[in-house]
């Protein structure tokens, strides 16, 4: 079970935002990460991240002790949490966010989130729903860290094709 939210609003204090995440998380039994929604390509985009972030950790060969910072590292096609913040991590300040909320890797049943969570998310950190589709486009990717060279390897259609690429190289990487 994946849940993918799209959200605007202000972080005044990163740290403070992650640690409030982290235990909002805890409280409510889920896996709980947060992006910088200008980084990421697609939902499918953040559905492979959770994906072999999962694998990883049933395969026991995941780098990170979180699910939620493996998901981040596999996000940002990286294999070192600093490099993965500052490529897919929220930022201070007015932005577009875009949750991942998921059960932990280990769960066999399909529980749904309920739209309480939802709600109860964009209420502690004062947000607002942002409906708006992921921009899945060339700026997207250029920001994400991807060439030109290699956007001319490609026809559009095959962009997104790139990020999850660069998500399953992790996994060579480690």
């Amino acid at each position: 079970m994946i849940t993918i939210l799209g959200a605007q609003g202000t972080i005044r204090n990163v740290d403070s935002f992650i640690q409030q995440l982290l235990q909002f998380s805890n409280e409510e039994h889920l896996v709980i990460q947060a992006f910088d929604a200008t980084v990421i390509y697609s939902k499918d985009h953040l559905i492979s991240a959770a994906t072999h972030a999962k694998r990883a950790f049933l395969q026991g060969t995941n780098a990170t002790n979180s699910l939620a910072l493996e998901i981040l590292l596999y996000a940002a096609g990286e294999r070192q949490i600093q490099k993965a913040i500052k490529k897919v991590g929220v930022k201070k300040g007015e932005q577009q966010i875009v949750f991942l909320i998921t059960d932990s890797a280990d769960q066999k049943g399909k529980k749904s989130i309920d739209k309480a969570v939802i709600r109860r998310i964009l209420k502690t950190f004062q947000l607002t729903t942002d409906e708006q589709e992921l921009k899945a486009d060339r700026e997207t990717l250029k920001r994400f860290g991807i060439t030109e060279i290699e956007l001319s390897t490609i026809p559009e259609e095959k962009y997104g094709d790139l990020i999850l690429e660069k998500i399953a190289l992790v996994d060579v990487i480690k």
